[in-house]
């Protein structure tokens, strides 16, 4: 989960460093650190604890020159956030070293160094790492035979950029687990956590393979597969617009990507829907054939990537008539389960290097099922690569660390992936070009339900002082309630559940009080009048109300209740309709409560770490 940025190159790269880590600080923002080799051969390095801002202002006060660095941003995993803590590490001023991943073999290879005569200055994993490396030179090896003998007595998860002082021309990376990928300049060669950080400097990117090892000079290149043959990995060409990843005239990423959804949804539509069907055919090449033999669906995701899943269930149940199960990826490693005949599995990841969904899928691949399906966003991640089909959500750079238009154009997906599916299990033509004209229809919706952002605005005054908030939802709609409880607790440090409204009495209900919010969630659909009497419960015992609600749903302001109204939609895609005004409450809270909306603490973006 932290951000790696390093380059080699004929110019000064320190400025290049600051800016790479600025565009990847979502990614942690514990502490940052960069390093730069000076033309004298001499490592100099700064650390700081807290965000890359304070580090620039370190760097401005003391320039360090020099056309070969690395730098990092660090979201803590062993050690406490401090400046001791914090990369570059470097061992007896020789090498130095900058590592995203976890080492699980740390403590057995950290008591075997010290008892070898090193010194440890931090309580990090990673430092075990550069020792390793230290003792592999010091034995007379080279550079990258140093790294790849250090890496042979590694456990766990690495991405790593590696400096010797005594071999200055000279980058050294490789990865296992987390995601790095080589800038290609013209003379230069950079490495980074994520094509975001070098957008500025190149638009080509070479994206390393599980177990590479690359050697970087200013006009060479050479990678080694896990095997350590030589291998030769694609050039790609990044159209990524340079300023996708800033905020424009927004104060936070998170509302710019708030109010980003109906393009998102627009551009995540395009191309896979004729006048009235989905077209398999986004899905991948045999996906048609493939899709006609499927008997069930696994869906395994984290976080509100498994919320959507959640709401596809219902709908892959409900129209496609398949059995679907919905799991969350770290618990479905860890617990023996029974493969279906035909079963399609179905991966779900923005990032596509969520290292839970990742083991997830690999453990899938070896378990028997039919096909393997990524969702994702990031059309060169590792969940991508590794994946039998696959639909990307075109959802754009998602800065803020809250997901927003990631989810919903997850969710965009897996109605497709229904449709599809469908096609072959009995839903008939007139139904699903209904859905497909709902699905059209998306993008003008949810412009519609943006322009109720200054109410929520001024309805979050409410909720600044509270300490608990209930959300509830029936149906497809209560995965939108648990998401509306993970946004408000992710930004605004509120505690916040969900429940299904029915389980009110089954324990819940012991909670409500006048103190504590209830969020609702009401469509217009079968479920309403069961919703509205659990809602009674709920002001039989003075809760307060709030309640999101279709603007043709009989419900009426009176005392304890509040009532927002959305634009009249249809009950197919109204966990879409219903998601954003979850978000925008979310946000406005966290605003007013004055939290770092787009960098809540202790929450990192890509979670590349077990």
């Amino acid at each position: 989960m932290c951000g790696i940025v390093g380059a080699i190159a004929q110019r000064p790269v320190a400025a290049i460093l600051l800016e790479g880590l600025r565009r990847l600080e979502y990614r942690g923002y514990d502490s940052a650190g960069i390093a730069v080799l000076g033309p004298d051969r001499e490592l100099r390095r700064i650390r700081t604890l807290g965000k890359v801002a304070r580090l620039r202002d370190e760097v401005e006060r003391q320039p360090l020159p020099g056309t070969l660095g690395l730098a990092h941003t660090r979201w803590a995993t062993h050690g406490e956030p401090a400046t001791r803590n914090a990369h570059p590490h470097q061992c007896r001023d020789r090498c130095l070293l900058v590592h995203n991943g976890i080492i699980e073999n740390h403590e057995i290879l950290r008591r075997a160094q010290l008892e070898g005569g090193h010194r440890f200055t931090s309580e990090t994993d990673t430092e075990v790492i550069i020792h390793a490396i230290f003792d592999q030179l010091a034995a007379g090896r080279g550079l990258v035979d140093a790294v790849r003998g250090a890496t042979d007595l590694l456990v766990g998860a690495y991405a790593l950029g590696v400096i010797d002082t005594q071999d200055p021309e000279r980058l050294v990376a490789a990865r296992k687990g987390s995601p790095l990928v080589i800038g290609v300049g013209f003379g230069e060669h950079f490495i980074a956590s994520d094509v975001a950080a070098l957008l500025p400097v190149t638009h080509r990117f070479i994206f390393l393979e599980e177990g590479d090892v690359a050697d970087l000079t200013r006009d060479t290149l050479q990678i080694w597969d896990a095997l350590g043959h030589p291998v030769v990995r694609p050039v790609r060409e990044s159209t990524i617009p340079l300023d996708s990843t800033e905020r424009g005239s927004y104060r936070h990423f998170m509302l710019k990507e708030i109010h980003e959804q109906p393009r998102a949804i627009a551009d995540t539509l395009e191309g896979r829907l004729t006048a009235t069907r989905a077209l398999p055919e986004a899905f991948g090449n045999q996906a048609e054939t493939l899709f006609a033999g499927i008997r069930a669906v696994t869906i395994v995701a984290c976080g509100t990537s498994y919320h959507a899943g959640l709401v596809a269930r219902s709908w892959i149940e409900g129209l496609a008539g398949i059995p679907c199960q919905v799991e969350i990826a770290s618990e479905y490693r860890y617990r023996r389960h029974v493969v279906p005949d035909g079963g399609l599995f179905v991966a779900i990841s923005q990032s596509g290097e969520t290292a839970d969904t990742l083991a997830a899928l690999r453990l899938a691949k070896e378990s028997g099922y039919a096909a393997l399906l990524a969702i994702c966003n990031v059309p060169e991640s590792s969940l991508v690569r590794e994946s039998d089909l696959v639909l990307l959500t075109r959802a754009g750079p998602e800065i803020g660390v809250a997901s927003t238009k990631a989810f919903t154009t997850q969710l965009v997906s897996l109605l497709l992936l229904t449709l599809v599916l469908g096609r072959s299990h009995g839903l008939d033509e007139a139904t699903e070009a209904r859905a497909v004209a709902l699905l059209r229809s998306l993008p003008a919706r949810l412009e519609e339900v943006l322009a109720l952002d200054d109410a929520i605005a001024r309805l979050a005054e409410q909720f600044v002082e509270k300490h608990h908030t209930l959300y509830l939802g029936r149906g497809e709609q209560y995965p939108i309630a648990l998401e509306g409880a993970l946004k408000l607790k992710e930004i605004s440090y509120i505690h916040a559940e969900a429940y299904p409204a029915g389980e009110l009495k089954h324990g819940p209900l012991a909670l409500i009080d006048e103190d504590m919010p209830v969020v609702a969630v009401a469509p217009n659909n079968a479920l309403l009048e069961k919703l509205k009497s659990n809602l009674q419960e709920v002001r039989a015992r003075g809760g307060q109300l709030y309640v999101f609600a279709d603007y043709h749903v009989a419900m009426d302001e009176v005392d304890g209740v509040t009532v927002v109204k959305l634009p009249e939609t249809d009950d197919l895609i109204a966990p879409l309709v219903f998601a954003i005004p979850m978000q925008l409450l979310a946000y406005h809270v966290a605003v007013l409560k004055g939290t770092d909306v787009d960098q809540p603490r202790n929450l990192a973006k890509s979670v590349t770490v077990e």
